[in-house]
């Protein structure tokens, strides 16, 4: 077990020295950034919205390292596009640690429903409702257990939805083969080398 954590942590840290991988994070960073704009501000402490799909993707595509590399760089770039706040690192953190979990969970596995649905729940229940709440407890000046309620049943309700959205989006992609073109290697120049 140890050795196919280790592996698995080397595997995708080698993924950041290949263009095609660097130009699909390029891709679906831009993808979450647009998709952002669709999210949903029920108060300044809840907010519902999918830009988390292409992180998961990369987080599927690429594993835990990459992943949580993106996910911190993306938390910043799309605080300097479009603040919602002041800047709190507390956030940068949970979206790497988000990636990390979910890279963990999907890279190099066979994608299943269950799969899935764990790695949404321990994502909601360690980053969301925990580190999430917290930070807006530190932020805001307002008490963690006052938060916590509102942020538990949206994240509870939010669950099997997004299980479901990221599940049979993969399914899709990957039927329609697009998670293969990210993952093919640059061909061969004629003397072998990436052209």
């Amino acid at each position: 077990m140890q050795f196919d954590f280790l592996k698995r942590m080397k595997d995708s840290g080698g993924e950041l020295k290949k263009i095609n991988v660097l130009t699909a994070c390029a891709m679906l960073g831009a993808l979450a950034v647009v998709m952002r704009n669709f999210t949903v501000d029920v108060t300044p402490q809840l907010r519902v919205g999918f830009s988390m799909i292409p992180n998961q993707i990369v987080d599927y595509l690429f594993g835990p390292v990459t992943g949580a590399i993106f996910g911190g760089v993306l938390d910043v770039l799309k605080f300097a596009i479009k603040p919602t706040g002041p800047f709190f690192f507390g956030f940068t953190f949970d979206a790497m640690l988000a990636a990390f979990i979910y890279g963990m969970f999907f890279y190099k596995r066979k994608l299943s429903f269950w799969r899935v649905l764990i790695a949404e729940g321990l994502v909601a229940l360690i980053v969301n409702i925990g580190f999430n709440t917290l930070w807006l407890s530190v932020l805001y000046g307002k008490g963690f257990f006052a938060l916590l309620p509102a942020r538990a049943l949206k994240n509870i309700i939010m669950w099997p939805i997004n299980t479901a959205i990221f599940y049979f989006l993969a399914q899709m992609l990957g039927r329609a083969g697009i998670f293969r073109t990210f993952r093919d290697e640059m061909p061969a120049g004629p003397a072998g080398k990436g052209e």
